[in-house]
């Protein structure tokens, strides 16, 4: 259990939340909402499935479509990104700078995936592409149907991990007996302090 007075417990526990966030898909954690601003000035939230989170490098990984709009608005920019676990009332709101990775380096996490959840990148036209009614944008091949590894091969050009560097994470434990906040922050190794809730 998390001691509410310590630090550096607290922000190795937010870690580990990030941490099994990123390998249990029933965890809040699994999808926080990551915010950008859009070339118009104008905030675009969105939930993103956590892949993988890594103290060490203190970074995020998530996967999208490198043809969504999402990617010039991330891509080398600020990022947010907010996660709240009911259970331990303990909301996370990072804060770092976002990356885009399209080349050979994400191969191995696109061998990760199954077929299944690689279908998606399937979609004949960019995320936010206006369309005649309403559809899942998957070819009518493919629709409800596990793809074959051949099938699956052209969809590689669309899949792109976005990382997140993290320079900083605000704690926020939410109780009856009153909130406690600490925020931390990463400049040559991380430092805490604690701020009014």
């Amino acid at each position: 259990m998390r001691p509410d007075d310590d630090l550096p417990a607290i922000l190795a526990h937010a870690w580990t939340l990030l941490v099994r966030g990123g390998a249990d898909r029933k965890s809040p954690i699994h999808t926080p909402v990551i915010a950008s601003v859009d070339a118009d000035g104008l905030p675009q939230a969105r939930v993103m499935v956590l892949r993988k989170a890594d103290p060490a490098t203190s970074t995020l990984r998530l996967h999208t479509d490198a043809r969504s709009p999402k990617v010039a608005q991330l891509d080398g920019k600020p990022v947010a990104v907010l996660a709240y676990h009911p259970a331990e009332q303990v909301q996370l709101r990072i804060t770092g700078t976002a990356r885009i990775l399209t080349d050979d380096v994400v191969d191995g996490y696109w061998e990760q995936s199954t077929p299944f959840a690689r279908r998606c990148y399937l979609a004949e036209h960019p995320p936010g592409t206006p369309l005649p009614g309403p559809s899942s944008g998957l070819p009518a091949w493919i629709e409800g149907q596990q793809p074959t590894l051949e099938q699956i091969a052209p969809a590689r050009a669309n899949f792109a991990t976005l990382w997140i560097e993290v320079t900083a994470i605000d704690w926020l434990h939410l109780a009856n007996s009153g909130h406690r906040r600490a925020v931390f922050r990463s400049v040559d190794g991380w430092a805490g302090e604690w701020v009014a809730p």
